[in-house]
């Protein structure tokens, strides 16, 4: 590797070239390859990396001029991949390369390698090379809230040219939508509202999330709403991006069952759209007792029925019934336990009422939801457990059965297919689990300002398209994705200063990292300049600390 000077005179004007190069032999013949053009650098880098290459079989001849310092540099391994997979994936390209597009860029890396606020994602800039990787200059935790800002205005065209760049070539027919929620501890923010709280967190706020995806589980959209909106009030808003934004045609979505409903199919009609859903236990129930379907049709292997130009694809799932069976058995030995404890408790304590008792149990039994075939009987001061076998079973009849709705074609798709694209909604909750609780985590969400809600879930949602390669591309190394992200983080750059001039210079990683790296098909480059830029907080830990 060398770096190639060249100077040309045209029309009056000298114009100089400066490339870094390598050359190699081929059947016989020397050739010679342009890795990066240098000319825009400035010359002191280019004087930097010209001497690191000449000095690259003998270290200590470089050591022998004299005013050199070393000392540990910045992490470079990550943040050299990350930059590399947004780059193949788009989203370098979509954010632009303005400095709002920089900042952009690096809260979605920053958001990768440490879930924090926007004022730790500055700090863990001054511990990673990424201003010299992608040329950004200084910044603290407001110039990253005005990003955020930029982002939520921006996010209508930023998610239309990602959806051109990376599905111009073949643009899906099929798209997956699914809804979550993100509690608040507090009630600063200006979308959290009470609603229902998928999370289980009763009394808290929250906000109401909407993912769109492809059929992959790539995620197209995210829209935040306020935390009182209901699943079926998001539905619309995604038809609308599909029909009018997107532009795409002949659509089939994807949702659950309290997803898309009969007002949400009618939207779906208007603007020609198919849909893949399922329907309910009672909507099941009612479908048999009018005849329409029979429980016989519910077996291991799938079963379709037509109704009104509507097909219906059955099945029972084995293992849930295995599963659901042993439920129901669990509960009814947990009444026993209890109604045994009750039974100690009335003979231990002669003056004890035995109508209280029996409320306590009764209470019992609707909270497991087992009241239907179990019942108490008292005999004296003794309960006594009676499970009336025949509506037992009755209970179980739709143990494992689903039903799956659509208005496709049977020439567009057959039962099997409806099928596996209705099982596709896993991508989704694989999306959220990731977005919400696992590597990203959405919260804490650390704003208030709806505008900065928005972007800060945008930057997970782009933080997980990576993620999601990532997880393709190391799929077969035995490796966390955690993991390997930390391997890299311990890529550290040297800093090499040789007099004025100062460059960093990158080891090579130890045999993990080199893994790692490869199978990402990413190549670390052999030096980076050093720009000397120093990113700092507004806000000091150290004041926060005397103020206690």
């Amino acid at each position: 590797m060398y770096i190639d000077h060249s100077v040309s005179k045209q029309n009056g004007k000298i114009y100089t070239r400066v490339l870094l190069r390598t050359s190699y032999r081929e059947e016989g013949k020397v050739k010679h390859k342009t890795i990066a053009n240098l000319s825009k650098c400035p010359k002191e880098e280019i004087e930097a990396i010209d001497l690191a290459l000449k000095h690259k079989k003998d270290i200590t001849e470089l050591c022998s001029v004299k005013d050199i310092k070393t000392k540990v540099g910045l992490s470079v391994g990550v943040i050299c991949l990350l930059n590399s997979l947004a780059n193949k994936l788009h989203i370098t390209k979509v954010l632009g390369n303005t400095r709002m597009g920089k900042l952009a860029l690096w809260q979605v890396m920053a958001r990768i390698i440490d879930q924090g606020s926007r004022l730790s994602a500055v700090r863990l800039a001054g511990q990673h090379a990424i201003c010299d990787l992608i040329g950004l200059d200084t910044f603290n935790e407001d110039s990253l809230y005005e990003n955020l800002d930029w982002l939520s205005d921006n996010q209508t065209n930023i998610e239309d040219n990602l959806f051109k760049a990376r599905l111009s070539n073949e643009i899906p027919t099929l798209y997956l939508y699914d809804v979550t929620s993100s509690y608040f501890e507090g009630k600063a923010n200006e979308l959290s509202d009470f609603g229902y709280n998928r999370d289980g967190k009763k009394g808290k706020r929250q906000i109401v999330i909407g993912l769109l995806t492809d059929e992959d589980g790539v995620p197209v959209s995210v829209e935040v709403f306020k935390g009182n909106t209901t699943d079926q009030k998001t539905f619309l808003n995604q038809i609308k991006k599909l029909s009018l934004r997107f532009g795409v045609k002949d659509v089939t979505m994807v949702g659950d069952r309290g997803m898309i409903k009969s007002g949400q199919i009618k939207d779906l009609n208007e603007v020609q759209f198919h849909y893949i859903t399922s329907i309910t236990k009672p909507q099941i129930q009612s479908l048999i007792k009018g005849g329409l379907i029979r429980l016989s049709l519910f077996d291991e292997n799938l079963c379709e029925v037509e109704i009104d130009g509507v097909r219906y694809i059955l099945r029972r799932n084995p293992l849930r019934v295995n599963e659901l069976e042993a439920n129901r058995e669990e509960k009814i030995e947990k009444i026993k336990k209890i109604v045994e404890k009750e039974n100690n408790y009335l003979n231990s304590h002669k003056r004890a009422k035995i109508e209280i008792r029996f409320n306590k149990i009764q209470n019992w039994l609707k909270k497991l939801k087992v009241s239907d075939f179990c019942n108490i009987e008292a005999e004296e001061r003794n309960f006594i457990v009676r499970v009336d076998e025949d509506e037992k079973k009755k209970a179980g009849e739709l143990d494992g059965c689903y039903c799956i709705k659509t208005d496709l074609p049977k020439d567009k798709a057959s039962k099997e297919k409806v099928h596996r694209r209705y099982k596709d909604l896993a991508n989704v909750e694989q999306a959220f689990r990731t977005m919400k609780t696992e590597l990203l985590e959405t919260r804490p969400v650390y704003v208030r300002k709806q505008k900065r809600t928005r972007g800060h879930v945008f930057v997970v949602m782009l933080a997980y398209i990576i993620i999601k390669e990532l997880k393709r591309l190391w799929a077969e190394i035995d490796v966390k994705t955690e993991e390997g992200l930390n391997e890299l983080t311990v890529i550290t750059a040297d800093e090499i200063k040789i007099g004025k001039i100062s460059y960093q210079q990158i080891p090579e990683p130890r045999e993990l990292g080199i893994k790692l790296l490869k199978a990402a098909l990413v190549t670390l480059p052999k030096v980076l300049p050093y720009r000397n830029v120093n990113v700092a907080t507004r806000k000091k830990l150290i004041k926060g600390r005397k103020s206690r």
